[in-house]
């Protein structure tokens, strides 16, 4: 009786299970212990990519470019002996396709703000394979500790005003697993709101209720002043 054949191995031998545009990988499949000839095909969620036969016990070597998002998912091999039914199935390596994050948008729901007031900051990359991990900055000082967000969500940061340096300039970064793809937002500073006088109201009643004396007085003249003078002739 010819010896069985194991549930053969695949495994990665080149390149990496996160994978970016016009990467290539490389997987081996290997069935052992078992006498060659072996014939060895790649499945992608169940559909044929390749075959290769064997006549001694190296593995088979898969090699791969991912050129669309069709190309990732989940691949397994099956291993039979040429001219036989039937065949082992080997574990699973699942691809995921990484892609680069966009430059983040560094903004609050108010750009003014006065000593006392306590303000929020939120970082957010439209674009890039989750997770993407945030950062916050003042000047070059690390403000936060890094934030990673598992959701298409902005990251936020709350902040008190406590003095004229507070008011910035901040910005953060943000990196996702794409290689060498990390970006920096624009400065973002808070200005200064003005606050309002507590005499300035008063200053204003008076000055309305000074012109209305004025006015009032002219229209006076007519009726009382030019009466009077015309008597005392």
């Amino acid at each position: 009786f010819p010896e069985m054949l194991s549930n053969p191995k695949l495994v990665l031998v080149q390149g990496t299970l996160n994978v970016v545009m016009k990467q290539n990988v490389t997987l081996s499949c290997l069935s052992e212990p078992g006498p060659p000839p072996v014939r060895y095909t790649l499945f992608k969620h169940n559909q044929q990519v390749s075959a290769l036969n064997r006549s001694d016990l190296t593995p088979a070597l898969f090699t791969l470019t991912i050129s669309s998002a069709s190309d990732v998912g989940e691949y397994k091999c099956k291993a039979e002996r040429n001219n036989s039914t039937g065949g082992k199935y080997s574990n699973s390596l699942n691809f995921t396709l990484v892609e680069p994050i966009s430059k983040p948008v560094l903004s609050s729901p108010t750009s003014q703000a006065k000593k006392g007031q306590n303000v929020t900051l939120s970082c957010f990359s439209e674009n890039g394979s989750l997770p993407i991990t945030y950062l916050f900055f003042k000047g070059t000082q690390n403000i936060s500790p890094q934030k990673t967000m598992q959701k298409r969500e902005a990251a936020v940061i709350f902040l008190f005003i406590d003095s004229l340096s507070d008011f910035g300039p901040y910005k953060c970064k943000a990196n996702n697993s794409f290689p060498n793809n990390t970006k920096y937002s624009d400065g973002f500073n808070f200005t200064l709101a003005e606050e309002r006088s507590h005499s300035q109201p008063l200053i204003i009643s008076l000055g309305l209720i000074l012109l209305l004396l004025i006015i009032g007085f002219a229209l006076a003249i007519p009726f009382f002043i030019i009466p009077l003078y015309k008597t005392s002739e």
